[in-house]
């Protein structure tokens, strides 16, 4: 199969791209995300006709934020949009009259690096999103690894602190409550409270108070040198380490990747990510290290990544 359309549906806009076999995208768009569910339906196939329009392409994958079922069609639930046991991809063919696969978003982007990105050569693969929340995906023996209902990969919910913090997903404790931007930004609200003078650099990043830091901020302050914000990312970074340390006891992959907006700070959080790693590694003297990545496709990887499982079928 040539050209195919990826799909990125996000909380404010749905981004659609024609990609050829190499990954390289070749045309886009996007369009807003309707406040509807059907409305996003809607979007959605409007945005592969105006992509798709004057191509060869031959099938669509679509990364959604949510439950996709085992048959790749249905979103069981996603918290974003309001869809249950949702049937997209039926109602997404019936309107562009091209074949679709439904797939977790994180599951496409994980894909994405695999194929394309910092993944290449390795077959064996985990890949974490460190963004607003923490999602991940699984490369095993060269194929993505989605548990026998569809759904496995969601790191982000692992209970890591028992009777922790109170998660969203109505839990407590669980790993993106400790290793998240909401997470960094949390960590810097507390230490520029505690310790304000050593927090003047981040401080001044926001509006003056802790409570007005954002993550950016930590982000800015940290580039300057800041303290509090850089203990600010050691801490997460810590969190970070020590999980994929347990990952790695689960499914021993050749490289851990790690992507979303918190990643973007390169070495500042990645070096102690894999400091964390090592020192959490059951065994850790005595047996090879997975390597610890950075991600390098950035906001394209789900898009890439839908666009080539549609290749795969």
């Amino acid at each position: 199969m040539g050209l195919t359309i990826g799909v990125d549906i996000g909380g404010t806009k749905i981004a659609a791209g024609v990609v050829d076999e190499d990954g390289t995208i070749l045309d886009t768009c996007q369009v807003a995300t309707p406040p509807s569910p059907e409305g996003v339906v809607e979007a959605i196939a409007d945005a592969i006709k105006t992509v798709g329009k004057g191509t060869s392409a031959e099938a669509v994958g679509i990364g959604a934020a949510g439950y996709v079922d085992d048959k790749r069609a249905t979103v069981l639930f996603a918290p974003n949009i309001a869809w249950r046991h949702e049937t997209l991809k039926d109602k997404i063919e019936q309107r562009v009259s091209l074949s679709v696969v439904v797939e977790n978003d994180a599951n496409a982007a994980a894909w994405g690096e695999y194929r394309f990105g910092a993944g290449t050569g390795h077959d064996d693969v985990v890949v974490i999103t460190l963004g607003t929340g923490l999602g991940g995906g699984i490369i095993i023996g060269g194929r993505l690894h989605r548990g026998r209902f569809g759904v496995a990969g969601e790191f982000g919910h692992l209970r890591v602190v028992p009777d922790g913090l109170l998660c969203g997903c109505g839990s407590q404790g669980c790993w993106e409550q400790y290793a998240s931007g909401r997470a960094l930004v949390r960590y810097a609200r507390q230490r520029a409270t505690a310790t304000p003078e050593a927090a003047e650099v981040l401080l001044a990043e926001g509006d003056g108070t802790p409570e007005g830091i954002e993550g950016r901020h930590v982000s800015a302050a940290a580039r300057q040198g800041d303290p509090v914000a850089i203990d600010s990312f050691r801490e997460l970074a810590r969190w970070a380490g020590a999980g994929l340390a347990d990952l790695a006891s689960l499914f021993d992959p050749s490289a851990f990747i790690v992507g979303g907006g918190v990643s973007d700070e390169g070495d500042l959080v990645l070096d102690p990510i894999r400091k964390s790693f090592r020192r959490w590694l059951v065994g850790s003297r005595y047996r090879p290290h997975a390597q610890v990545l950075a991600a390098q496709l950035g906001g394209r990887a789900g898009l890439v990544g839908a666009a080539d499982l549609a290749r795969q079928g």
